[in-house]
């Protein structure tokens, strides 16, 4: 039963570049796997695969209740597919009403967590957003209550996802009751790339050899998985004007965000930024080598 890998993140932490190079992984195939075809298993906040498992519209729905379907979805899926799943998740680790988690680890094999720079999240974020509005992202960023597709007054292609604020979502799969968690850094997946991919191959159960994880680590470096975006569009973009594989930089928040805008974020976060090695104990914002 223990058949699926969670593939956890706050946004723009890493989490599609880790689904295409698992893609390149799986297929081993002689050419990139095409960014629009990242078929590992699916979003787990995706309303349609639900939607077709229920057979009836869930927009009738409360929140609360799609949750509690989401939940017994997952089961009935690990139960009924053959082969691992690998499911992409923006929601924060939660439980619902009646105390059970959302995820349920009676059938997690392993949850690979990423994480990045909270400063840098910001960033990438509010460009993601479509508006590069920093002061609304580190806000947002902050707010325990935060959730993604929520309006009800709007049709989204996703579900509801409770995200918490940056911290409380860090905290919530790093330290997930039940689950076999391996939280990677972006940082690490950028500057110790081999390495740290092997020990999510490894800790995930996953094939491959050295010559293999290498092919598949090249087929989804960020240069490959851009200029597939600009050339044919990316479907997970949310808006059209807007690059999903924008820079991929560490540190480009030195560029971009103000004093003030810095101070608010280590104030919001600094205990999480600390415990991962983004802080200093006595409050200096780490190079990405620390």
């Amino acid at each position: 039963m223990k058949k699926i890998v969670w593939l956890a993140s706050y946004p723009k932490s890493g989490n599609t570049w880790f689904r295409a190079f698992l893609a390149n992984l799986l297929r081993n195939s002689d050419k990139p796997v095409d960014i629009n075809e990242l078929d590992t298993g699916g979003i787990a906040s995706a309303r349609i695969p639900l939607d077709l498992q229920l057979g009836y519209d869930s927009a009738n729905l409360t929140h609360e209740e799609i949750d509690r379907l989401r939940r017994e979805y997952y089961l009935r899926r690990a139960s009924e597919d053959g082969a691992t799943l690998f499911l992409k998740v923006h929601d924060a680790h939660i439980l619902l009403n009646n105390g059970l988690p959302l995820f349920p680890p009676e059938v997690s094999h392993a949850v690979l967590y990423f994480v990045r720079n909270p400063l840098d999240v910001c960033v990438s974020f509010a460009h993601h957003s479509g508006r590069a509005d920093f002061d609304r992202t580190l806000v947002a960023m902050g707010k325990p209550n935060y959730a993604v597709a929520g309006n009800r007054g709007r049709f989204h292609d996703q579900l509801r996802q409770r995200m918490l604020s940056w911290s409380g979502h860090v905290r919530s799969w790093a330290d997930a009751p039940g689950h076999r968690v391996h939280v990677m850094r972006y940082e690490d997946m950028k500057l110790k790339t081999e390495e740290t991919f092997t020990e999510a191959v490894r800790f995930a159960d996953l094939p491959g050899g050295t010559e293999r994880i290498n092919k598949a680590i090249r087929f989804s470096r960020f240069e490959e998985l851009r200029g597939q975006e600009q050339k044919a569009g990316f479907r997970e973009r949310v808006h059209a004007d807007s690059q999903f594989f924008r820079k991929g930089k560490i540190g480009s928040w030195r560029e971009e965000l103000s004093v003030e805008q810095v101070e608010q974020i280590v104030r919001d976060h600094g205990e999480v930024m600390k415990r991962f090695g983004y802080l200093s104990e006595n409050g200096n914002v780490c190079s990405a080598e620390s």
